[in-house]
């Protein structure tokens, strides 16, 4: 009988480890504090990478589960200057490695990929204690108790794990998104849908810029993206919806209107999303019977990467483990000294050749480095 692993968290990195537990017969168990798979939306399009998220799937065995979720055409894009003179106009000729899903679709082929009752619905971590010889003793909000000899934090940013490993904090990165979403926009907002195209727009300047993905059917969902500290978000009142869509829009006076209408025709009311992280460097000494992943691990403020490689430390950490079995800390060791090297690498996308281009448009090469740039 292999060591019975407890997982704090059923995001994609919890449950994608669960998921290479259950195939390699580990019994595991995973507690979330959201009350059913339902509680909240799961955000929007991720694009799955076939360097890092891929490979996870592969090693979960749900590549055919994937191929089935897939939405055709979303890897096309559309860059533009905020005047909407277009520089660049890129189909999805289906080549790409980089498909995209909803996140929720995504969560629910994890999920359907475990035993019943794997999941534990509405357990949120009160408080964590050492137990000593790798045990731990979890408690949750309700009052009821679990004792582990593995405990793994997939718990997130605020992760209730990582104080038994590291005293790191995350911290404002500067930037935050606000999200605003445009329903049925083929109809409803066509000059919106045309500069959007079938996949991804980016209109970008200094401190800010406008993302936006075409998702399931007409829906288009933007990010607005703005290099402001936190206190100037906190002067704005995102519960006076016209109040706060009006100052947002305002940012970005001058702009095409087909742009800015991904803010100011919102069908829904502005969201504001700060972003956070923890050190670039984050490391911890070895401690026995207890380890992290995903955002628990190595925050970062949005880079394209964070979705992928929290499934892939799921992946990775279930290899670790099936290969040694009766070693938990040979396991942990492995599975470590290969994450925290690779987590705080620098995503860097060399320039406009990400997405393919050929293009002597100097202008379109600096938009572009601007945009997949990430500072450490």
């Amino acid at each position: 009988m292999h060591t019975p692993v407890t997982i704090i968290g059923a995001g994609l990195g919890g449950l994608t480890l669960a998921r290479v537990l259950h195939v390699h017969g580990f019994p595991v168990t995973v507690y979330e504090a959201e009350a059913s798979p339902l509680a909240r939306l799961q955000g929007g399009l991720l694009d799955i990478h076939d360097y890092n998220g891929q490979l996870a799937l592969k090693t979960a065995g749900l590549m055919d589960e994937f191929h089935a979720i897939v939405l055709e055409g979303r890897e096309a894009m559309r860059v533009l200057d905020p005047d909407g003179t277009v520089l660049l106009d890129r189909a999805d000729d289906g080549t790409g490695g980089r498909p995209e899903v909803q996140r929720g679709e995504l969560r629910r082929i994890l999920l359907d990929s475990l035993p019943a009752g794997t999941v534990r619905w509405g357990h949120k971590a009160a408080s964590i204690r050492a137990l000593g010889e790798g045990r731990h003793e979890v408690e949750f909000d309700d009052g009821s108790r679990v004792v582990t000899g593995l405990l793994v934090g997939a718990d997130g940013a605020w992760s209730r794990v990582r104080p038994l490993l590291s005293t790191a904090t995350p911290e404002y990165a500067g930037t935050s998104f606000v999200e605003t979403y445009l329903f049925d926009a083929d109809t409803r907002h066509p000059a919106a849908a045309k500069a959007v195209g079938g996949g991804m727009l980016i209109v970008a300047a200094p401190g800010r810029e406008i993302f936006a993905h075409r998702e399931t059917g007409d829906t288009l969902h933007t990010y607005v993206s703005l290099a402001r500290p936190l206190d100037w978000f906190a002067a704005i009142d995102f519960t006076d919806t016209a109040a706060a869509t009006a100052r947002i829009a305002r940012e970005f006076d001058g702009w095409a209107p087909e742009i800015t209408a991904l803010i100011t025709d919102g069908d829904t009311g502005p969201v504001l999303r700060p972003h956070y992280a923890l050190p670039a460097e984050h490391r911890w000494d070895r401690v026995p019977g207890v380890t992290l992943l995903g955002d628990a691990a190595h925050l970062a403020a949005p880079n394209g990467e964070g979705a992928n490689l929290a499934m892939l430390d799921g992946a990775e950490l279930g290899q670790a483990l099936a290969a040694h079995p009766d070693d938990i800390e040979a396991a942990l060791t492995e599975y470590e000294q290969a994450m925290f090297p690779r987590s705080s690498e620098v995503v860097v996308f060399e320039g406009a050749e990400v997405h393919g281009i050929d293009t002597d448009d100097d202008r379109l090469h600096a938009l572009i480095d601007m945009i997949t740039k990430k500072d450490r």
